[in-house]
């Protein structure tokens, strides 16, 4: 069975409605690491069954070069679901990364669907395993079954935190979806993302925020993206073309960290070979580096090369 790919960038993840074939076509063109072609909320009950062959139309003939291929499906509790992925995965499977299933309640959901995708495959003849699954948080049960959900499949890439469901599953006083609640004097969200990062990084997998729908405030959405860019996640939703630039950059890091991070692993690489004297621990300028520094540059230098960073500063040996 093949392994999914967990390390795509996701910087920003672009939701297109399935059902509008105009904007399907500028996606294209956007440059956004992720676009999600959307069966579900973007969708009205009575467009989904065309949505689902537009989709399929466009997953064929589009050009998606350099882009994370995603379809939201509906979820669980709908009559849309199966059909949703035997139409898509049957239809466009060889061009499709993922599955996003949303308001994933328990693992048993991220299950059916891992069975369903297998089921599809093995017919259809496509590579077994290689399209992966999404889940998506967006409500107290999923939150509180998130590290269940975050084990129940080995095509788990990502999960995601889908605040709009979540807010009203709780009764959250707002109407401002990723806005802080009135009243509250911290961040009512801290919890929550916390909650879905530890599980999602205790089974090696990527955590993405959710989507900022004051479209046209992008300083509101800087800030929001980077709440969550400095606990650790990965990307975030965006919703509209003047979303997309902010998500890139908030979620890169910058050249100079970059740069730095390159020349930490160069250094203790060579350090703890034999010809650096196979040290544990040694200076690189006026900074001690060691096996932690290696483990946090590794972290920062995937992001940079993920974004596509190219280095500007190289190690040198030092003079014996």
């Amino acid at each position: 069975m093949t392994t999914v790919n967990r390390l795509r960038p996701r910087r920003s993840c672009l939701a297109v409605p399935g059902s509008n074939p105009r904007f399907l076509e500028k996606a294209q063109g956007l440059p956004a690491d992720q676009v999600f072609l959307d069966l579900e909320d973007a969708c009205a009950p009575l467009a989904k069954p065309e949505a689902r062959h537009t989709i399929v139309k466009f997953l064929n003939e589009g050009d998606w070069t350099g882009k994370t291929r995603v379809v939201r499906v509906n979820d669980w509790t709908t009559e849309w679901t199966y059909r949703d992925v035997v139409t898509v995965v049957e239809g466009a499977g060889p061009n499709l990364d993922c599955i996003m299933l949303p308001k994933v309640q328990n693992a048993q959901q991220v299950v059916a669907l891992d069975l369903l995708l297998t089921q599809i495959e093995k017919t259809m003849g496509f590579e077994v395993g290689r399209i992966g699954i999404e889940a998506q948080i967006e409500n107290a049960a999923g939150l509180n079954n998130v590290n269940e959900i975050a084990e129940a499949s080995d095509r788990l890439e990502t999960i995601i935190f889908g605040p709009a469901d979540f807010m009203a599953s709780i009764n959250m006083k707002s109407l401002v979806v990723g806005e802080q609640p009135p009243g509250y004097p911290a961040d009512a969200y801290h919890y929550i993302l916390m909650k879905i990062l530890m599980a999602a990084r205790a089974n090696d997998l990527q955590a993405i925020d959710g989507p900022y729908l004051q479209i046209r405030n992008v300083d509101g959405f800087r800030e929001v993206a980077g709440r969550a860019a400095a606990l650790g996640f990965d990307g975030k939703w965006v919703l509209h073309p003047g979303q997309v630039d902010a998500a890139n950059e908030v979620f890169s890091p910058s050249q100079e960290d970059y740069d730095h991070a390159e020349l930490i692993l160069d250094a203790y690489e060579y350090y703890t070979s034999e010809a650096g004297g196979k040290k544990g621990s040694a200076m690189l300028g006026d900074e001690m580096i060691d096996e932690a520094s290696r483990k946090m540059a590794l972290v920062i230098a995937g992001k940079g090369r993920a974004a596509g960073m190219r280095r500007t500063s190289t190690f040198e040996i030092p003079e014996a």
